[in-house]
């Protein structure tokens, strides 16, 4: 099983910045709603809706 790195620090309310072994982030928004972009020139957009419904959406960049 490979080793996986990954970790996360609360900068200001509602601001993220995640650290992985390929990248980092910055995640803003709410519990149920938020927007990330990565290093790697990824966005995405997440909704996490009650129940087994969510939504997410990858764009690559340029």
């Amino acid at each position: 099983m490979p080793l996986r790195f990954r970790k996360s620090f609360r900068i200001l309310p509602g601001v993220r910045l995640n650290i992985n072994k390929r990248s980092l982030s910055v995640t803003t928004g709410s519990k149920g709603v938020h927007h990330t972009v990565n290093t790697r020139g990824e966005r995405t957009e997440s909704v996490d809706l009650p129940g087994p419904f969510s939504w997410r959406r990858t764009r690559k960049g340029h």
